[in-house]
């Protein structure tokens, strides 16, 4: 049997990846961990509300033991049991992100053969974390050409500070394919784009601007542009995405509007980082790549090529190589592309 894993929680980035990371990574391995200096790259070291949220599902999924489980704790030792099927919720409360706390059980309850479902309330929609659309059209999508039938839906939006969304997943019954073989390295062609402006308790103008400062500069025709007024949780929220849907990878550019931000400028971000996007010529950009690292190790392996090595890609490949024995090599092809292979 091998041996627990020490961790350290200020490594990389120094934020709350590291420990989502090894909880799911120790849940799909059998080996436990210990992990000290919890987030301590941040304001506010240690244990947050959202972060025990996570801790908590991982626990309730997996049977496992915990010892330092509190709110403001800088070390945490876990031990887990096996995975077990079930349908499950969380309440993570206010805007906590609802797509964090996914990201640590999704895996682990996909590596267990499916047959379980997941029901999370909190925010869907945070400027911290990736959002819900991006769950639910980019990670998911990759997940099913590695054999994963997951479906994820956005029941109700909620967003930062107020939260009050709702993320449902489904988890059929089926036997995730290993044996290596995933490759993301060409986009393919591209079959559609859009641009979505998202408004809650707001007035409509803002996403018409907003819409409006895309189509002059990314040159989107009426057809492409669409606002999305769905109801959402009880606080106001403003979310501008455009996505680029091509043959092997959706990826979505977010921005989030705030109080005195200009729905021009929040447009100029986003659209700053789609012409970067497509500057280069690789598949995967800089949020989806660290995201990807993860599956890819547990199905065994393969290759990818992505636009930048951040930090959060970063600290996720120390993590991985303490839990598992495999070979994580980057190759700079050029100053937007890496290609990144996993063996």
């Amino acid at each position: 049997m091998k041996s627990d894993v020490r961790l350290d929680g200020s490594q990389g980035e120094g934020g709350g990846q590291i420990l989502r990371s090894a909880l799911a990574l120790s849940m799909m391995t059998g080996r436990g961990f210990e992990m000290d200096r919890i987030r301590a790259g941040r304001s506010k070291p240690g244990l947050m509300r959202q972060h025990l949220a996570a801790v908590r599902m991982a626990v309730e999924v997996s049977g496992a033991t915990v010892e330092g489980m509190e709110i403001g704790s800088t070390w945490l030792r876990f031990a887990p049991g096996s995975i077990r099927r079930g349908d499950y919720q969380c309440a993570v409360g206010t805007a906590g992100s609802t797509v964090l706390i996914i990201q640590t059980v999704l895996l682990p309850m996909v590596y267990a053969g499916g047959g379980s479902s997941l029901s999370v309330e909190g925010g869907t929609h945070n400027p911290l974390a990736p959002s819900g659309d991006f769950l639910e059209r980019s990670y998911v999508a990759q997940l099913a050409r590695m054999g994963s039938s997951t479906s994820i839906s956005i029941v109700r939006r909620g967003f930062y500070p107020a939260g009050g969304g709702r993320i449902e997943v489904c988890i059929p019954e089926k036997e995730w394919r290993m044996g290596g073989g995933y490759e993301l390295v060409e986009r393919g062609g591209l079959k559609s784009r859009r641009a979505v402006a998202i408004l809650n308790n707001l007035p409509d103008h803002i996403g018409h601007r907003e819409l409006k400062a895309v189509q002059d500069r990314l040159h989107f025709p009426d057809e492409e542009i669409m606002m999305d007024s769905a109801p959402g949780g009880p606080g106001p929220g403003n979310v501008l995405y455009v996505e680029y849907e091509y043959e092997n990878v959706t990826e979505i550019f977010t921005g989030y509007g705030a109080h005195g931000m200009p729905a021009e400028r929040l447009a100029a971000k986003v659209c700053q980082e789609v012409e970067r996007y497509h500057k280069s010529a690789a598949p995967v950009g800089d949020h989806l790549a660290d995201q990807l690292l993860l599956p890819m190790a547990m199905s065994g392996g393969g290759a990818m090529r992505c636009t930048a090595l951040t930090p959060h890609f970063l600290s996720q490949v120390q993590v991985i190589q303490q839990f598992m024995d495999i070979q994580i090599t980057t190759e700079r092809e050029d100053r937007l592309s890496w290609l990144v292979r996993v063996h």
